[in-house]
């Protein structure tokens, strides 16, 4: 079952997505857009103001998303994450202070917490430290890749080390705190209208109110589902678009691709009907290697996916205005192995596992 965008953002989208990728629409106008469709609020309890539903419908909006456009459900992925990690959080006044900007799209919310992920895979140290002084942290350290931090207005979570000891922090850090310094944005071969940056934080002091988590090994576990997948989602779209693309392609021989479309498709839709129940009944929360391999086998499904649409349209896709859209998906579709934890991490762990068991 697919989310199915409403009218005017479609339509909004497939005019801008070709500025968006090349960085021609200002990365702002993005998330308001996102909010009016409601897309933030998708999996958030009514009672805190988002529109119901669960992880599998938010993953489904993020799925939706990617068949237009890969920058805008990356920024749409950075943002939903960064909501969760408040839903998730034992610091209620936290969330209720945040969270209304947050779902009506006018402060923009960030995920910094790939490093920390891969801390807990045992991959990399954490890369932020916070030294306690009274109520205040002093956090120092660097994010060097975050999507979604609007210059205007953004809150990013981090996960820091201790410097005294002790079990790491999840914080919320704001754009504004003093000490904290945004990148101009990163120099990407695509996806640029999507506010990706870095981060250096300098003695950035924040009060201890600004914690999300206390234990970041004992929380991680339990946002690591959706943060892997609504990553996930982002593949989903991207391989659902390039498979449509190529199936509405005919001409002579093209008959021949038909059953490798049929079966690439199916295997999307298995993968797809596997990670909803794996959200819904919890079991990545315990055991994260199935959904780790679900990731690696959607993104090796997008890459055949836009190799079949190649194959399916011809010599047009390299002409460059008939083949600007399939340039676009096959430069997103290069960005799909890339998303931290990256398919070589996340094998070297299933890999570890395995030899383990």
């Amino acid at each position: 079952m697919s989310f199915v965008l409403p009218r005017d953002l479609i339509d909004w989208l497939s005019f801008s997505t070709e500025a968006i990728d090349l960085g021609d629409i200002q990365a702002e106008v993005i998330l308001p857009r996102l909010a009016e469709a409601g897309l933030p609020r998708i999996g958030v309890p009514e009672h805190l103001g988002g529109s119901g539903g669960d992880a599998v419908d938010a993953v489904r909006a993020v799925a939706a998303v990617a068949q237009e456009s890969l920058a805008v459900a990356f920024m749409l992925w950075g943002h939903r994450c960064f909501v969760e990690f408040l839903l998730q959080s034992a610091n209620a006044p936290l969330r209720d202070r945040l969270l209304p900007d947050l779902l009506a799209g006018r402060v923009a919310g960030a995920s910094a917490l790939s490093n920390a992920m891969k801390f807990l895979a045992g991959i990399e140290p954490l890369q932020v430290t916070a030294r306690s002084e009274g109520e205040v942290l002093v956090t120092n350290g660097k994010l060097p890749w975050v999507t979604n931090l609007r210059p205007k207005g953004f809150h990013v979570a981090a996960a820091a080390d201790r410097v005294e000891g002790g079990p790491a922090l999840i914080v919320s850090l704001a754009h504004d705190d003093p000490g904290l310094t945004r990148t101009p944005d990163l120099a990407l071969m695509g996806m640029r209208s999507s506010d990706t940056a870095a981060v250096t934080l300098s003695g950035v002091r924040i009060p201890r109110d600004r914690i999300i988590a206390e234990n970041a090994q004992e929380w991680l576990p339990r946002v690591r589902p959706i943060f892997i997948a609504l990553q996930c989602g982002m593949a989903i779209g991207l391989a659902r678009r390039s498979l449509i693309e190529a199936s509405t392609c005919g001409g002579p021989g093209r008959d021949i691709l038909a059953s490798s479309l049929e079966e690439t498709d199916q295997r999307l839709r298995a993968l797809d009907v596997q990670l909803s129940t794996g959200l819904r009944s919890g079991a990545f929360v315990a055991t994260p290697i199935p959904l780790f391999e679900l990731r690696i086998e959607l993104a090796e499904i997008v890459a055949e996916a836009v190799a079949l649409e190649l194959q399916s349209a011809g010599g047009r896709c390299y002409l460059r205005e008939p083949g600007r859209e399939f340039a676009r998906r096959w430069r997103e579709a290069a960005f799909i192995p890339l998303i931290t934890p990256s398919l070589v991490q996340l094998r070297t762990v299933v890999a570890g596992a395995k030899k383990a068991a």
